[in-house]
């Protein structure tokens, strides 16, 4: 989940009033001008007096957050995990279906057990929809989970043939409801400076 504040910025000379978000990835800023900082583009992060910097590509940004700024820093060099954020523990029964991704199926098996097939009582399902007729599947997969379990929709960004409006759609044709989404991607994070 993500966080956001009202603040004043300040970067390339210019000064600003406006709001700054923290998501899971990177840190955007709106005012009289917008930045979008990936975690992955920065290269130190520290905190003083209130004010959280940030060094990247584009310079350096500073955003007067007060006491939020040591908690935002925080997040930024310590970011939950993707399989913090899937909510996957060690001993989990996991199932992945059609995932062909190398680093996170070895970041997946070095947490739990990992099945390549769906029987019954998984703690999670990870599903690769590259098209919308793989959600027609999701019935099917839901009867597998264990009672508190759940169904991760794994859906490229920026592709017409499947969208996360298509995914909520099918949840609300089956009266479920998505809590949460996350960004899939490996990234690094900056060090602190």
């Amino acid at each position: 989940m993500g966080q956001e504040a009202d603040c004043t910025a300040t970067h390339g000379g210019r000064k600003s009033e406006g709001r700054a978000y923290l998501k899971s990835d990177n840190l955007i800023f709106r005012g009289a001008f917008r930045l979008a900082i990936p975690f992955t583009g920065m290269t130190a992060v520290r905190v003083r007096g209130g004010r959280l910097t940030v060094q990247f590509s584009g310079g350096t940004a500073t955003l007067a957050l007060g006491a939020r700024a040591r908690t935002w820093a925080e997040r930024i060099l310590h970011p939950k995990s993707l399989l913090d954020n899937l909510g996957v523990k060690p001993g989990d029964k996991v199932a992945v279906v059609g995932i062909t991704d190398a680093d996170f199926l070895d970041q997946l098996r070095a947490r739990t057990d990992v099945r390549g097939r769906v029987t019954t009582g998984h703690d999670a399902i990870l599903v690769q929809a590259d098209r919308r007729s793989v959600l027609s599947c999701l019935d099917l997969l839901r009867r597998a989970l264990a009672p508190a379990g759940g169904v991760w929709v794994v859906a490229p960004k920026g592709v017409q043939e499947i969208t996360e409006a298509d995914v909520l759609a099918e949840d609300g044709k089956r009266g479920w409801w998505m809590s949460k989404s996350c960004g899939f991607r490996t990234r690094t994070p900056p060090t602190n400076s």
